[in-house]
């Protein structure tokens, strides 16, 4: 038999923790037996709230000995690093040194991190947490895929990549005819490649690909469209072309617009400073961003933080 534990954080998506504990018991539904059991923890060791607003509470609060599970998913929303307490440490700690595959769902993968649990692993993250993690984890590799099954680690960007992620899970270390069957029982048919982007990118263009990833991989330090064709081997006039067709706007306004998602990200789920923000985002002044995200956003920076504080 094969133990899951899911340890659960404030704000948590709802949505991947139903595909998660579904799959299994799918899973058990379609072997006609019991071949996965799980329990669930939460962080603080109360009833944990979703993003959704739902009260899931912990079916223990012992977290002595050692963890005594095939898997286990950290799943988490805003704010994860919050609620990381020495508890949790300590678990993770001794299941490091286990068999365990250790996972993280949505920014549970920013927990792996700060627990120093991805080490030489590639990993995966909801993609509107992926430049914020990057200026801290640069030395980590993210992929912009749904899910990453690499050795004894599992990543997922949260949703109904969960399903995918733990499907893949089965396939590899329990039974993958039974993978397949359980895919089949919740009507998901044939389970999507890891390598599945996170977004529908809108285009098959490799250079578009390809320019979309460096400007991802450049927020706080801008470079120029000019470097960005050298780097593509096409024109200025091309790349503009292309990208006039595709997204109708230039390369320079889609450069500013995936800047400003970042540091809308910011401003809605941390408390760093909207000056700092400005400067993680690329921007040369605070008058400049606060411009640009109200233009994009209708709000100023302190108008979207005052407002999502109350959510």
């Amino acid at each position: 038999m094969a133990n899951v534990t899911f340890i659960l954080f404030p704000k948590f998506q709802m949505l991947a923790y139903v595909l998660a504990t579904e799959t299994l018991r799918v899973a058990n539904k379609c072997a006609g037996r019991e071949v996965f059991r799980w329990q669930t923890r939460s962080a603080t060791n109360l009833p944990v709230q979703a993003s959704n607003g739902a009260l899931i509470a912990p079916d223990t609060v012992d977290w002595q000995g050692g963890p005594d599970a095939d898997l286990i998913l950290l799943c988490a929303g805003y704010d994860p690093l919050d609620h990381l307490t020495a508890r949790v440490r300590a678990f993770a700690s001794r299941a490091k040194r286990s068999h365990s595959v250790i996972g993280g769902v949505d920014t549970g993968t920013v927990i792996l991190a700060e627990l120093g649990l991805l080490d030489g692993a590639k990993a995966v993250l909801h993609y509107e947490a992926e430049a914020a993690f990057r200026e801290r984890w640069p030395d980590i590799e993210i992929t912009d895929q749904i899910y990453c099954l690499d050795e004894r680690r599992l990543t997922a960007a949260g949703g109904t990549a969960t399903g995918d992620a733990v499907l893949a899970w089965i396939a590899r270390d329990v039974d993958r005819e039974l993978a397949s069957h359980t895919a089949n029982g919740i009507v998901h048919g044939e389970a999507r490649r890891s390598e599945t982007p996170q977004r529908n990118p809108n285009t098959a263009d490799p250079v578009l690909l390809m320019m979309h990833q460096l400007m991802v991989e450049n927020v706080s330090e801008p470079v120029s469209i000019k470097d960005i064709c050298g780097r593509l081997g096409v024109s200025e006039k091309q790349l503009r072309g292309r990208c006039l067709a595709t997204y109708s706007q230039t390369p320079s306004a889609y450069y500013q617009a995936r800047r400003l998602e970042v540091g809308y990200h910011f401003i809605t789920n941390s408390q760093i400073s909207i000056t700092e923000i400005a400067q993680t985002s690329g921007f040369e002044s605070l008058p400049s961003f606060s411009r640009a995200i109200r233009v994009r956003y209708g709000s100023s920076p302190r108008q979207l933080r005052k407002r999502t504080s109350k959510t």
